[in-house]
C-alpha cells in the first residue's frame, strides 16, 4: 500500500531549480533509499517533504492526504519524522530528556513522556544514557539519539539524512540494525544515504537523484548496474 505519493515535485529558489517533476513512492513499512552525487537535491526533497520548504509545484500525499506546503510540526502530526546529517541534540539536556522534548508533542503528562522516552531510548540500545547528558556521547550514538527521538511522535515514515556518514564499519552495522528494527514495526523508512554499502543491502527501492532530477528508479541491483547511475557517480 502506498504511503508516501511524491508526484511531479518541483522546487525552484529564485533562477535555480533545486528538484524538477521528481516523482516516487514509499510504500507502508518499504525501506528506500533517495541517492545521488553532491548537489543531486536529495536534502531539498527532504525538506519539502518533512515541510521546511513548500514545494514549488506538485504534489507530496501521504495516506492519499496533500501535505505539500504544511508546517515541520503540521507534517510531524500527520505522521512525518525527520533525523538530520548533523544529528541535532540538545547537549546539555540528558538523552531521555531529549526524547521527551518529542514524546510531549503526544503525551503530554510528564510521567507518561518519561515512561515512553524510555522505551525509545532501550530501542535505539541507549538506555544507558537515559540520565547522562547528550553531549557525552559520540557521534553514532548521537544520531541514534536522534532517531529514538524522532520515533517519540510515533510516525509513520521516518526521514533519515545521512545517518551513517562518518561511521566506522561497526558503527555502520549498529546503524543498520536499527533501521531494520524500525521497518519490522511497520514504520517506513525514506533515507539519503552516501555510504552505499550501508542502504544497498537492506533498501527494497532506490531512487537516483542527480541535478534535481530522477535518473533511476529500482531494486539496489538494477540500479549499481545502471549505466546513466554509474556515469552520474563516476562522469564519463
Amino acid at each position: 500500500m502506498k504511503l508516501l505519493e511524491v508526484n511531479q515535485v518541483s522546487k525552484r529558489f529564485g533562477g535555480l531549480t533545486a528538484n524538477q517533476d521528481v516523482t516516487f513512492s514509499v510504500d507502508t513499512g518499504q525501506v528506500v533509499g533517495l541517492i545521488g552525487p553532491n548537489g543531486a537535491g536529495k536534502t531539498t526533497m527532504f525538506n519539502c517533504v518533512a515541510g521546511f520548504f513548500a514545494p514549488t509545484a506538485g504534489s507530496i500525499l501521504l495516506g492519499g492526504r496533500n501535505i505539500a506546503g504544511f508546517s515541520p510540526e503540521a507534517c510531524a502530526r500527520a505522521g512525518v519524522a525527520r533525523t538530520f546529517q548533523i544529528a541535532r541534540t540538545f547537549t546539555s539536556m540528558t538523552a531521555c530528556e531529549n526524547v521527551m522534548t518529542a514524546a510531549m508533542l503526544l503525551e503530554h503528562n510528564v510521567a507518561r513522556a518519561r515512561a515512553a522516552a524510555m522505551q525509545w531510548l532501550a530501542f535505539a540500545r541507549l538506555e544507558r544514557f537515559a540520565d547522562k547528558p547528550a553531549g557525552s556521547m559520540t557521534i553514532s550514538e548521537q544520531r541514534r539519539l536522534a532517531v529514538a527521538r524522532a520515533l517519540a511522535i510515533q510516525p509513520r515514515i521516518l526521514l533519515m539524512d545521512e545517518v551513517m556518514a562518518g561511521l566506522n564499519p561497526s558503527e555502520v552495522r549498529e546503524a543498520v540494525d536499527v533501521v531494520l528494527r524500525i521497518r519490522d514495526r511497520g514504520i517506513a523508512c525514506l533515507i539519503v544515504e552516501h555510504v552505499l554499502e550501508g542502504i544497498m543491502p537492506i533498501a527494497d527501492k532506490i531512487v537516483v537523484l542527480d541535478r534535481g532530477v530522477k535518473i533511476a528508479e529500482g531494486t539496489p541491483q538494477e540500479v549499481s548496474s545502471d549505466p546513466v547511475v554509474i556515469t552520474a557517480y563516476l562522469g564519463e
